[in-house]
């Protein structure tokens, strides 16, 4: 064994000693980034055909979004919401303008958003619907994945994400994904207050509604008096080819969430976008956090999304993943024994591997890694592909004769 080969082996060692178990990484430590690679402590290169769960989606080390984050580290980080700072009223005014809203609540993590936006949705059931106190009630899909903390795994439906975390939330009503019919039903119940709904379940699998199903979903909403909370926090930032995915069918959600990509990777940014009538039903000591809204948060946001304005990220996202798609089906016509589907929306891809064909989306993830390309597999037959936004068509073909070359030699 080489000495740098001992030296990831001993990072390995590291963690598996000393942290949680509730990872299970693909095998490699890495140690650098620009762009849309990242090297390993061995030196190797990697194309990154994850970008951390699309929080990247500016690519590694943005020099942009870094200055940004230097610059303003370097003055103010933090102040807490107990006094205004410099930096907020700017950023709020940026957000809110940039999406078309009233309002944003600055949070940090994406399951802060959720649960903030779950908070908004019940005050706003109480206050402006007239429910009763405590019958509230929020729809969400089937093979949903929102986040980790308790209230939103107990909307879950992955015996992984809920299994012995019990008791749950209540106050949650599980529908079918992709079912317009089964939304019908559900809001006849009148004491349903909100749609909590991925455009894209990307967790699952990058799976991919009907066209037309979120705009349909949007106007049963609106005649049934009921919130359209659009998690995009996966989704959103140029991920699907728009700003927002809910952008492909014109639909502006009464709540929308956002993070990951919201600060390029840097720090944790979520917001929560909503009108007066929604937002103002929050009154000052009811919600909040330490770190939401601090000046370097909100100086690295503003950075974040100027990048991919400016640079062309959603178009390209867009040209793009026709691209993927088109080369993936014909790699899956290559090797129709392994390879039961493809599907993508912009730069958001899956493969899904037959279940009976004696492979595992792990050993292909492996294999891949190997080769120079890192992806992860989801729910065991799955494989997520979401390269960074600003691949060239150049590099996004490199990396597509890197997947049939292993794909084919499985």
């Amino acid at each position: 064994m080489s000495p740098e080969t001992k030296k990831s082996e001993k990072l390995f060692e590291l963690e598996d000693r000393y942290g949680a178990h509730n990872y299970h990484p693909i095998p490699v430590t890495i140690d650098r980034g620009e762009g849309v690679f990242v090297w390993d402590v061995e030196g190797k290169k990697y194309f990154d055909f994850l970008s951390a769960y699309s929080a990247v989606n500016q690519g590694h080390c943005h020099p942009k979004i870094i200055s940004a984050l230097i610059e303003q580290a370097k003055k103010l980080t933090l102040t807490s919401r107990a006094f205004y700072n410099s930096s907020l009223g700017e950023y709020e005014k940026f957000i809110t303008q940039y999406f078309g809203y009233d309002k944003v609540l600055p949070m940090n993590t994406g399951a802060e958003g959720v649960e903030t936006a779950l908070k908004l949705c019940r005050k706003w059931a109480y206050q402006k619907k007239g429910i009763a106190a405590n019958e509230a009630k929020i729809i969400v899909c089937e093979g949903n994945f929102h986040g980790r903390t308790i209230s939103i795994i107990s909307a879950s439906t992955d015996p992984d994400s809920k299994n012995e975390f019990g008791p749950y939330t209540p106050g949650f009503m599980v529908i079918p994904y992709n079912d317009v019919a089964a939304l019908e039903n559900a809001l006849k119940d009148r004491t349903v207050a909100g749609l909590l709904i991925e455009p894209v379940q990307g967790e699952r699998g990058v799976v991919i509604p009907d066209e037309g199903y979120l705009a349909k979903a949007f106007d049963l909403c609106k005649k049934a008096n009921v919130l359209f909370i659009a998690d995009e926090i996966q989704t959103g930032l140029g991920r699907t080819g728009k700003r927002l995915c809910c952008d492909h069918e014109k639909v502006h959600p009464d709540i929308l969430i956002l993070g990951k990509a919201l600060s390029g990777g840097t720090l944790p940014v979520s917001a929560i976008l909503a009108n007066d009538e929604i937002m103002l039903c929050i009154k000052p000591g009811e919600h909040g956090s330490t770190y939401g809204g601090n000046s370097l948060a909100c100086k690295v946001a503003i950075a974040s999304i100027n990048a991919l304005e400016e640079e062309g990220m959603y178009d390209n996202s867009l040209r793009l993943g026709k691209i993927l798609l088109a080369e993936l089906k014909k790699i899956q016509q290559e090797r129709s024994d392994i390879i039961l589907t493809v599907r993508a929306k912009g730069l958001f891809a899956a493969i899904v591997i037959k279940e009976r064909s004696g492979r595992s989306a792990w050993e292909l993830c492996l294999a891949l890694k190997e080769n120079g390309l890192l992806a992860k597999p989801t729910h065991g037959d799955i494989i997520r592909l979401a390269p960074p936004l600003i691949i060239t068509e150049k590099q996004l073909m490199e990396c597509v004769d890197i997947l049939r070359k292993t794909i084919l030699a499985f």
